[in-house]
């Protein structure tokens, strides 16, 4: 039997629960960095390591054990968990989808973007999320049919996107997030390094060059997503995550007016109907497609122009499977 609905005040009240957990679980992220920052071991790379895995470990056991205890039938699904071992089917069920931290390279560094990201499946789709960056104090929220928000400090929310959204003729006025994630085999970072090319090069020079305004890459999934939300980037690719890296953020981009496609869903000719059926089979994908909102044009709706630059971008960077190879 499917789980009834979760009704709009219902939501709310979890968001609200959500948001004091990440802020609580900021507190230890903060903790943690400022550790890492200060210790000084002759092994830096391995230490560092065992206390990002310390930390992150804390942050989640934290926020299962405060979900356990206000909402003890829900499921979950975490990044440090699934390291364990652990599996979670996707059900029915109402079901938090948690990233202790993202952006761990970040962490180490101590370069002030990474987050906690808190996302609420039910019914297989997204319907709540909340990110966290302690270090900024920037938080994003969203509930599915909602909106979704942006709140900097002690200010008051602000409705996402942040300013009215723009056109956007074609991919040589975007400015485009991409990340390297971690695996650096070779064919992986020479297939990204072909396809970043083609991205920034002048087509005059290179064939598919798009010659995009520029590239930026910030080292957090869910920050990325947040801030084409935010319409601070125009495109946001990510190839490699895993489902606790955007699930949050997905609801947040979407409540924003922006779609998330993949090359896999494109090759039915449209953008995902419903953009909150998460399938399983789509958000295991590992690769996603950000787009922000776009003004509607004479002749073009919104989806139209979102479904236009996904073709144009998927055209620009060729064959991405040598970039995912497990």
């Amino acid at each position: 039997m499917a789980a009834p609905p979760l009704g709009p005040t219902e939501l709310r009240s979890i968001l609200a629960f959500t948001v004091n957990l990440a802020r609580l679980s900021g507190t230890i992220i903060l903790e943690g960095a400022q550790a890492i920052q200060s210790a000084s071991f002759i092994d830096e790379k391995k230490n560092s390591a065992d206390l990002v895995t310390e930390y992150d470990v804390a942050v989640e056991n934290l926020v299962m054990t405060e979900i356990k205890n206000a909402y003890p039938s829900f499921r979950f699904i975490g990044e440090e968990s699934y390291a364990s071992g652990v599996r979670t089917a996707l059900t029915d069920d109402p079901t938090f989808c948690v990233d202790p931290i993202d952006g761990t390279t970040n962490f180490v560094h101590g370069f002030p973007f990474c987050c906690i990201s808190l996302g609420l499946i039910h019914q297989k789709r997204a319907v709540l999320g909340v990110v966290y960056n302690p270090f900024l104090d920037h938080l994003y929220t969203a509930i599915e049919g909602q909106g979704s928000y942006l709140t900097r400090g002690t200010g008051q929310p602000m409705k996402l996107p942040l300013a009215a959204p723009k056109p956007l003729p074609s991919l040589s006025k975007a400015l485009i997030d991409v990340e390297w994630g971690s695996d650096r085999a070779t064919p992986v970072i020479e297939s990204k390094c072909d396809a970043y090319l083609r991205l920034v090069a002048d087509p005059t020079a290179v064939e598919r060059g798009r010659m995009a305004h520029s590239l930026r890459t910030t080292g957090s999934g869910a920050l990325n997503f947040c801030l084409v939300a935010q319409g601070a980037i125009d495109v946001c690719w990510e190839i490699g995550c895993w489902p606790w890296d955007v699930c949050a953020a997905i609801v947040i981009i979407q409540e924003a007016g922006g779609s998330v496609t993949s090359r896999s869903l494109l090759i039915s000719e449209r953008l995902h109907a419903d953009p909150f059926t998460l399938t399983p089979e789509v958000l295991m994908g590992r690769e996603f497609l950000v787009i922000r909102a776009i003004s509607m044009t004479e002749g073009e709706t919104r989806r139209e122009a979102q479904l236009r630059l996904a073709k144009e971008f998927y055209e620009t960077v060729g064959n991405t499977a040598p970039m995912l190879r497990n």
